[in-house]
């Protein structure tokens, strides 16, 4: 049984999600909690050669795609979530096995198949899933932070993610509506967080 608390953040590009977490972290750190922040696709081996698919996704097949992130979790469930759970820390992660269900499942893969692949990953204490309208999350990249779409959101391919996320029924997922201001959007994710805390304290 793991001592810690892994806190997961999920939805399609442009939810605001990252931003989320990082207000969280904040928010946590202010209370003297020991918080560690991290995301996947990773800085390791494999995250780095995913992260070149964001310009071109041409360049492997669909099966290495899938297979480079499932070796990336690998590691980094090894590597750091497992032992800093087990040490007790709070975890905060930026995209998890969800998403790997969610994006690889829209271009064929089963997500369930997806899900059960990644069973050696620890499921999430809470699953944050934050929803907009695709339509919504393509305006934030792109007139928002000024970015170009890449590979993995391209409206078509974020309307079957978005369908795919909102598919799905596993018991630590919580759903949030991102489609507000940060400051109602952050009031949520701490209303959904509190009580993960309160239990965690009860059990210390």
């Amino acid at each position: 049984m793991n001592k810690g608390l892994l806190i997961v953040f999920e939805g399609i590009d442009g939810t605001g999600k990252s931003t989320q977490m990082s207000l969280l972290a904040c928010f946590l750190k202010e209370k003297g909690l020991d918080i560690i922040e991290t995301r996947e696709p990773t800085n390791g081996q494999f995250g780095q050669r995913i992260r070149t698919l964001y310009a071109n996704r041409d360049g492997v097949s669909r099966e290495e795609e899938l297979e480079l992130f499932i070796a990336d979790r690998q590691e980094h469930v090894q590597d750091m979530l497992m032992p800093r759970l087990q040490e007790g820390k709070i975890i905060l992660c930026d995209r998890y096995f969800l998403s790997t269900a969610a994006y690889q499942g829209a271009v064929g893969f089963s997500p369930e198949e997806i899900i059960e692949r990644n069973s050696f990953a620890p499921q999430p204490d809470l699953a944050l899933l934050f929803y907009v309208p695709p339509q919504i999350g393509i305006e934030r990249i792109t007139t928002g932070r000024g970015e170009t779409l890449n590979d993995f959101e391209q409206e078509a391919s974020l309307q079957k993610v978005a369908a795919i996320f909102d598919s799905l029924k596993l018991p630590y997922i919580q759903r949030i509506d991102a489609s507000g201001s940060i400051e109602a959007v952050h009031q949520a994710v701490l209303q959904a967080v509190t009580p993960f805390l309160r239990n965690m304290n009860q059990n210390a």
